[in-house]
């Protein structure tokens, strides 16, 4: 169809042109339309330097360039789309190297688009020490007989572990267990080598009393090989040896004895009844085995991890992520066609199984609430040296096992989702009952200053942070107080506010329209500052609401920073104990004239107050208890001084008067001491100093 005839004089339009995109938008195109077609993980920043995501691709060319080929509309990804400013890459050889770096960067720089899982590897072992080379000849008595004990941190060679437990409780219930059937020893070496006579675990049947001789060291070590294969799994082996004792000694008319060995047979088959297992069902790979399962609701997501290591429950661990809503809608988007990956519950899962098993160790099964994608397996068998098999349809026990998790994560979640309405609904009362500015009761920020010391020594002050309806740990900072005069609680308030606030003041008279999420990160702290933890980048910025532990002498010191610091007066609330010091009694006292209120018992508002000054307190007391000591004690203890046994260390403080006079004493006036060598001495000092 011809277009229609347009007289020459009338006017032309010029042709529309394309809307100019800008440079930086060009540069980034440019970049995506550059990447080669190789596995690899890349990284999304925003125009502030922020990470917005990280993600791995079998080809990076492919899955990048998705992202600005699609029209995402309104959308969660289409919302990160538009806020890219630049990638970074990084090519890989292998899905699985892929994997373990994706996992490391997501670690690293927690950024706002991924599922994220504390990095809580802090898991407990039960620790056999010097099991390995307890027959070892000339060994010293201490290590003939091996102790059992609770243990958490890096493992070593020189002993046997047998976990990880999901908790201390879990530990802690199996040494009680192996005290009572195996008698094993739970003693620290310095007691054990000096004991004369046996201790109480010894009357009550919970030791077979080697300190003093009264096992053997063969029985001993029986003993102690019975308790490694009860942990690895050989229970009915254990059982049948223990029967066989026990005929043994029946036979020989030793009917004390074989009493005995039935009453530990009779502890140990009560533990394998209460485990509920069902050996006929268990082949020797569910030995161990991590039992997984998510539930989603309400916007929040809760993994249960079960643990099953020697074919025993040993209880489970429930983790919350963040940002799932997004997280979620980013990993259904990097499907590539999955039928399920639309499921939060499959991207929750597939993130806690990369965030919590890369680099560490991996048991052999998994049984999941729902299927992954077996790449993804395929990796993690690849990084963790092992074949990982993965079941999400059980049967018989393992099933039981998933019913059981599914269970504790429901329960778990929708625990966590009442305690975060309760701490929602106790911050919009403490907005409206102190009538603040805030129009998203979301973003208020509190900051709660305690002051602890004891008797003027080592004097200490906390911050603790409120945000987000919750303690912000990381962001907890405590300053040593220097300079005053001990016990003047009033001198140290003045110091750490100024300390505190003199740096973000001055940067707010800088850069007064700086949004809270931009502001620059905090100073470095000043000398003698100890902070908590890394602060959080985007963690500086004035608080909506400062707390000081204190009446109207604390609040009239915080007035007095504030105003030489021209900051807002009405930011500053005193929490004044009540009659009697009472609990529910406590007073909020106004640096800016306001009369003093009282919330009342029952008041939501006043119960977050306490719990804000609570902690406070609880976190000044436990780093002046810290310093304190460390001062008392030069930095070191006598008895981590290697060759300081129990007469050196009492003779040394008999002559010195106590540890303070030892760390004042030179290497000869130490070198004057019975049984102290000059070569001795030097290492004493050395710890000391």
């Amino acid at each position: 169809m011809s277009e229609p005839d347009v007289p020459d004089s009338a006017p032309r339009r010029p042709p529309e042109r394309p809307p100019e995109r800008a440079p930086d938008r060009d540069r980034l195109l440019a970049d995506v339309a550059a990447l080669p077609g190789l596995p690899g993980v890349y990284r999304y920043f925003d125009a502030q330097g922020g990470v917005l995501y990280v993600g791995k691709a079998r080809n990076l060319k492919k899955r990048v360039s998705s992202y600005f080929q699609k029209d995402h509309g309104g959308t969660r990804i289409g919302s990160m789309v538009a806020r890219i400013a630049r990638l970074e890459t990084t090519v890989v050889r292998t899905e699985a190297e892929a994997l373990l770096l994706e996992n490391n960067l997501i670690k690293t720089l927690n950024p706002k688009f991924n599922i994220l899982f504390r990095d809580d590897k802090s898991y407990p072992y039960l620790k056999i020490t010097g099991s390995r080379a307890a027959d070892g000849v000339g060994a010293p008595s201490a290590q003939q007989f091996p102790r059992v004990a609770y243990f958490r941190g890096a493992v070593d060679k020189k002993h046997r572990y047998f976990g990880p437990y999901p908790n201390a409780w879990a530990v802690k219930q199996t040494i009680q267990l192996i005290q009572k059937v195996f008698r094993l020893r739970t003693c620290e070496d310095t007691v054990y080598n000096n004991r004369s006579r046996p201790c109480l675990l010894y009357q009550i049947q919970r030791c077979s009393g080697p300190c003093v001789g009264l096992v053997s060291k063969d029985d001993y070590a029986r003993d102690v090989r019975d308790a490694e294969r009860f942990l690895l799994g050989e229970q009915q082996e254990v059982v049948d040896d223990l029967q066989v004792q026990m005929m043994a000694w029946a036979e020989a008319l030793e009917y004390e004895k074989a009493a005995a060995v039935r009453d530990r047979i009779g502890s140990l088959s009560r533990v394998l009844h209460q485990q509920s297992m069902d050996a006929s069902s268990l082949s020797a790979t569910d030995k161990d085995v991590d039992v997984l399962a998510v539930r989603v609701a309400g916007g929040r997501a809760c993994v249960n991890l079960a643990m099953v290591r020697g074919s025993r429950h040993l209880g489970d661990r429930a983790h919350f992520p963040t940002h799932v809503d997004d997280g979620a809608a980013m990993s259904a988007d990097e499907a590539d066609g999955r039928a399920d990956a639309a499921s939060p519950e499959v991207a929750v899962l597939e993130a806690f199984i990369v965030q919590h098993y890369v680099g560490q160790a991996v048991p052999s099964q998994l049984v999941l609430s729902h299927a992954v994608d077996p790449a993804l397996i395929d990796a993690l068998s690849e990084t963790a040296g092992v074949k990982v098999r993965v079941v999400h349809q059980p049967r018989e026990q393992k099933r039981i096992w998933l019913e059981m998790a599914e269970k504790g994560a429901e329960l778990a979640l929708a625990r966590l989702l009442a305690e975060e309405g309760s701490q929602r609904e106790r911050t919009r009362a403490l907005v409206e009952a102190l009538d603040l500015d805030i129009a998203d009761p979301d973003t208020l920020r509190i900051e709660c200053f305690d002051i602890s010391h004891t008797a003027g020594e080592a004097t200490q002050a906390s911050c603790v942070v409120y945000e987000g309806h919750a303690m912000q740990s990381a962001q907890y900072r405590r300053f040593n107080i220097e300079g005053i005069t001990g016990g003047d609680d009033y001198a140290a308030m003045r110091q750490v506010l100024a300390r505190r606030y003199a740096k973000l003041a001055e940067l707010a008279r800088l850069a007064p329209e700086a949004a809270p999420d931009t502001a620059p990160d905090p100073p470095p702290p000043a000398d003698g500052d100890a902070p908590a933890k890394k602060p959080r980048k985007g963690a500086a910025r004035l608080p909506d609401l400062v707390l000081v532990d204190g009446g109207r002498g604390q609040v009239a010191m915080a007035r007095e920073v504030f105003t030489e610091l021209g900051l807002d007066l009405s930011l500053i609330v005193g929490v004044e104990k009540g009659e009697g010091r009472k609990v529910g009694l406590e007073e909020l006292v106004f640096a800016d004239g306001r009369e003093k209120v009282y919330l009342g018992h029952d008041s939501a508002a006043l119960m977050l107050v306490a719990q804000i000054r609570d902690e406070a307190h609880r976190f000044a007391i436990t780093g002046m208890r810290a310093r304190r000591a460390s001062v008392r004690t030069g930095g070191s203890s006598l008895e981590d001084i290697p060759g300081v046994g129990p007469r050196k260390r009492a003779r040394l403080l008999q002559r010195f008067g106590g540890v303070r006079g030892v760390a004042a004493a030179g290497v000869d006036d130490l070198a004057g001491v019975e049984g102290i060598s000059r070569e001795l001495a030097e290492e004493i000092y050395r710890a000391l100093h």
